[in-house]
């Protein structure tokens, strides 16, 4: 199965699309308007989307500003775009916290901690220190991850491991 994962954000968004054997097929960081015309174009055809999952906003009892509830409405936007332009293409909610005890059996862990679970699922096949997203003359399976991209690869693997199970909630 072929999965595109979006980590919302309150301006830009990243998203990744990841096939199933984890195989980072595209990513990028867009401004979320032309996020939405990506998620409404023929792109996702073209790399033969089957599956998406938005990582959502969930309470935990704390006050919250106004970049969640802007972050809120972008969520909705793009379904929004993906349901007009992809109509039988399922969206899955996944949150956070779930990702966070996928990678790292913790509601402590922090982003280094998902990374560095990422980082050790790939192998080592570049060059430079970091070997997984090596060099631009010596690129790993990882090259050009970076920022919100690694929340949307999160998001990817975690969909593509747990996609069985009750919790998952689709739009």
């Amino acid at each position: 199965m072929t999965t595109l994962a979006i980590d919302p954000g309150t301006t830009v968004s990243a998203f990744c699309v990841i096939a199933h054997d984890n195989t980072v097929l595209a990513k990028d960081i867009l401004p979320n308007e032309k996020m939405s015309d990506f998620l409404f174009s023929d792109h996702l055809n073209v790399l033969r989307v089957e599956l998406t999952a938005i990582e959502m906003i969930a309470s935990y009892g704390m006050a919250v500003g106004k970049e969640t509830f802007e972050t809120c409405v972008w969520i909705g936007r793009f379904v929004e775009c993906l349901t007009q332009g992809h109509p039988i293409l399922p969206i899955c909610k996944v949150y956070r916290k779930d990702v966070k005890l996928h990678f790292c059996n913790s509601m402590r862990a922090k982003d280094a901690n998902i990374r560095q679970s990422l980082l050790d699922l790939y192998p080592p096949s570049g060059g430079g220190k970091t070997p997984q997203i090596g060099t631009k003359s010596n690129r790993g399976p990882l090259y050009g991850v970076k920022s919100h991209i690694w929340s949307a690869l999160a998001v990817a693997i975690y969909y593509q491991e747990n996609k069985g199970n009750e919790e998952n909630q689709y739009f």
